[in-house]
């Protein structure tokens, strides 16, 4: 009928002597599509054997950890890994119970890929408010953003949450624990705990800066237990229900389901164990779960995940490999048992 109308318009002013008008249509452009792709990691230990096999002439080299997967890890747009051990320049180094390792184990997260290290957990007081210090000095020294620590109550309350801006995403990304082992937070430094009533304010203010994904990383569950309990399963609906749309947890040492759920949130229980010298059955691997984002105009954020389980090589200082590379380079039965293990819970879920 339009057509029609415009047609008869230009006739008549043909008819008439006239020069036909031409006729614009106005043609509305799709709002462009924003893409983010987000990594995380599981708990990266250091033990005492794999201090040993870290040593060299000149000190220590953790690089060889993570050859097979930097090319992983550098596709990412962000990524983020759970440092379960305190860092330090010199002196001695230890592993289990308190954990302080070289400062060199930065420079090879920087050097695979790494861009932001979780510290919120139950080993990040093992040598006190100086730990905390020397730990968040040796992250900063390489470029490696950090939270769930911080040196002092003024600086925590400054910002509590990470904001990052990636592809035109915005992200805020905060980060809690359960507890430090009995260990005191001496200050100046804090600790982000598990306390649903900072946590809330916590959210509130970071959804001041209208983030398009807000993040939550959490130390909690019982070690060992391949399922979430009903504290962690309660903990993430009080985290939805204020808005939170992914999830992200850690302790464990073991993987555990990961949950997307109606409205599109994500909730990945527990991501195991990602280095470490671990090696009983479930404890010898963990995840690396891709998340991506996408925004398109005013719509809401879609959200989509991949698992990529990793094992622990030990017999290789400490390699770690995705299932395709454990396959080509190790006859190692625990690693077919570790990704076997690993795929048949994801598939079972809760």
């Amino acid at each position: 009928m339009r057509g029609g109308w415009i047609y008869g318009v230009v006739m008549l002013l043909v008819a008439c002597g006239g020069q036909p008008t031409p006729v614009l249509e106005t043609v509305v452009a799709d709002p462009p599509v924003q893409r983010a792709t987000l990594l995380f990691a599981g708990d990266l230990m250091v033990h005492t054997p794999q201090l040993t096999a870290a040593h060299t002439s000149e000190g220590y080299d953790f690089s060889p950890s993570f050859t097979y997967l930097k090319p992983l890890i550098e596709e990412a747009d962000l990524a983020v890994v759970n440092l379960e051990t305190t860092l330090a320049a010199k002196g001695a180094y230890t592993g289990y119970p308190l954990f302080r390792s070289p400062a060199a184990m930065a420079d090879a997260m920087r050097e695979a890929g790494f861009d932001v290290a979780l510290l919120a957990n139950n080993h990040c007081m093992d040598y006190g408010a100086r730990g905390a210090r020397e730990t968040i000095e040796a992250l900063d020294r390489v470029g490696l953003k950090h939270t769930g620590v911080f040196l002092s109550a003024r600086e925590r309350n400054a910002r509590p949450h990470l904001y990052l801006q990636i592809n035109g995403i915005s992200i805020a990304l905060l980060n809690y624990t359960y507890g430090t082992n009995g260990m005191p937070v001496v200050k100046p430094a804090v600790v982000n705990r598990l306390d649903t009533v900072r946590m809330k304010e916590d959210i509130r203010r970071a959804k001041e800066w209208m983030p398009d994904c807000l993040a939550v990383a959490l130390h909690w569950g019982v070690e060992y237990e391949r399922k979430p309990n009903r504290d962690q399963r309660r903990m993430a609906e009080f985290l939805r229900c204020e808005g939170v749309q992914l999830i992200i947890g850690s302790h464990p040492h073991v993987v555990q389901p990961i949950v997307q759920d109606s409205l599109g949130g994500l909730t990945v229980y527990s991501l195991g164990n990602l280095l470490s010298n671990q090696h009983k059955r479930y404890t010898d691997g963990g995840l690396m779960v891709r998340v991506e984002l996408e925004k398109k105009g005013d719509n809401p954020l879609q959200m989509s995940y991949q698992p990529i389980p990793v094992w622990v090589d030990r017999a290789h200082r400490y390699r770690l490999l995705t299932c395709e590379a454990a396959d080509t380079l190790t006859t190692n039965p625990a690693s077919r048992t570790f990704f076997v293990d690993t795929e048949a819970l994801l598939e079972k879920g809760l």
